[in-house]
């Protein structure tokens, strides 16, 4: 998945490259995500495609209805179990002929379930005109129209807009929509996410929907929702976080570890601000200059070779000027090869992920992995177990020996050069239950420096920050 594409690829438990979206919904909710929580239309149509060759159809013709339409509808199934609710977001434009076979299935539903069983909801936007000071309710009078064209009557509009709808406005949206005037929901633009809870609950959504789905659930506590605005509005300080990477036009690309370093802010009452740079324009000494006025340096995951050069000079950065480093996946990897490079002295050290030639591969595939085969195929994807070493700062900041973090990488420290790095200075202070893969590494002669091979970002949410975000920030 090409993060300039789709954004952020986010992780979860069972190793499922997935949509960000997932992500907000693991950072709302204590739910966990699955595989089977991401339906993609390559999915849908490369099964129907195999139980066609199969005969599964009996050498039916296949088409969109029902076979595409039934596929989908059983993904959406096989969700229930001990779930109250199921929550289904189609992406896309209704109108869009991507998104048809999706809008299709769900119209369907309507008629395979009770009536209090089902609720739509549609986000639409009124876009402000600035010059004229006005709101404009077309764009969402035709959107709800092609909706009903393929037969779907919207329950609740989620109406996206820049200013307050009044009440004259919702009114005509609801005669026009053809919803109770209670259903057309104002969702503010607003200055962080985590006030769209408030906003909403402010609106009365979700009074709204457990009406019209018939439920009774207790009245939420939404005091700590209420304490993190405070927070994120005045907090008590701030800092600057450099993060050096290749996809800094695309923030998109680096989502969940934004909002993880946001967490952490939250957890030590301070605002957090991001100095983003470019990684090939720290190939050269003068780009260096980005991250002097840095509180901390960050080097997130990411693959190929393109500025390389330039994240391992940004960890030289910041272990000579003995400002807080932290690296993730490939920022794991870059620190090991600086390391190695300048004070082990293995001259030239490198990953095999962008040299064949170097002596010193300190990076490397595992022996067990094919560089041949498909990429997906060889990486290790999802959650995995690691066991921390006392008197490190990796123990200090979760206070238990063991952990599971995700992951998404196909290289690993080679154990090779283990041996000779620690007698040079470097802490490894997490591995593998069976000691054979490097998880974690330190400096034991840095204020804060660490590095693993995970990604903590996909664990973290606003009630329940990441240990480690939390305790980068907590550093004198």
């Amino acid at each position: 998945m090409n993060p300039f594409q789709h954004g952020e690829v986010y992780v979860t438990d069972d190793g499922a490259e997935t949509d960000l979206d997932l992500g907000h919904y693991e950072r709302f909710t204590p739910a966990k995500m699955r595989r089977a929580n991401n339906i993609t239309a390559g999915k849908i149509y490369h099964n129907v495609i195999q139980k066609e060759r199969k005969g599964d159809y009996l050498g039916a013709t296949v088409q969109v209805i029902p076979h595409i339409t039934d596929e989908i509808k059983k993904h959406i199934k096989n969700l229930q179990g001990e779930v109250d609710v199921v929550i289904c977001e189609i992406g896309g434009t209704v109108g869009d002929i991507e998104s048809l076979p999706f809008l299709e299935a769900i119209r369907q539903f309507r008629f395979e379930v009770k009536p209090k069983d089902i609720l739509y909801v549609h986000l639409t936007l009124v876009p402000y005109i600035k010059t004229s000071d006005e709101l404009k309710t077309k764009p969402t009078q035709h959107s709800v129209q092609k909706l009903r064209e393929i037969g779907i009557q919207p329950d609740v509009l989620l109406c996206r807009t820049e200013k307050q709808l009044s009440k004259s406005l919702k009114e005509k949206i609801a005669l026009f929509c053809n919803v109770d005037t209670r259903s057309v929901i104002t969702a503010m633009d607003v200055s962080s996410i985590y006030e769209v809870p408030l906003s909403l609950e402010k609106e009365g959504l979700r009074e709204i929907i457990l009406e019209k789905l018939g439920m009774k659930v207790e009245q939420p506590d939404l005091e700590r929702w209420e304490n993190i605005n405070k927070i994120l509005k005045k907090p008590a300080g701030k800092v600057k976080i450099g993060i050096v990477g290749k996809y800094v036009d695309l923030k998109e690309s680096y989502k969940s570890l934004t909002e993880a370093l946001i967490h952490g802010g939250i957890g030590n009452n301070v605002g957090v601000k991001f100095n983003w740079v470019d990684a090939e324009e720290l190939e050269n000494e003068n780009g260096l200059k980005q991250l002097t006025e840095c509180d901390g340096v960050l080097v997130p995951g990411g693959f190929g070779d393109r500025g390389i050069e330039g994240k391992i000079n940004a960890v030289r950065f910041a272990r000579e000027n003995k400002v807080p480093y932290f690296g993730i996946c490939l920022g794991m990897h870059c620190a090991t090869i600086e390391f190695a490079r300048h004070v082990a002295k293995l001259k030239n050290a490198n990953s095999s992920e962008f040299s064949s030639t170097s002596p010193y591969l300190v990076i490397d595939l595992l022996p067990d992995q094919n560089a041949e085969g498909d990429m997906g195929g060889t990486m290790r994807l999802g959650e995995y177990p690691c066991q921390l070493r006392k008197k490190s700062n990796a123990y200090k900041a979760y206070g238990k020996r063991e952990i599971e973090e995700r992951h998404r990488h196909r290289y690993e420290f080679n154990n090779m050069y283990r041996i000779q790095m620690e007698e040079a200075g470097l802490k490894i202070s997490g591995l593998s239950p069976n000691g054979n893969l490097v998880e974690i590494i330190e400096l034991e002669d840095h204020p804060w420096f660490l590095a693993g091979q995970f990604h903590p970002e996909f664990k973290s949410s606003p009630m329940r920050p990441h240990p480690f975000s939390v305790i980068l920030f907590h550093q004198p």
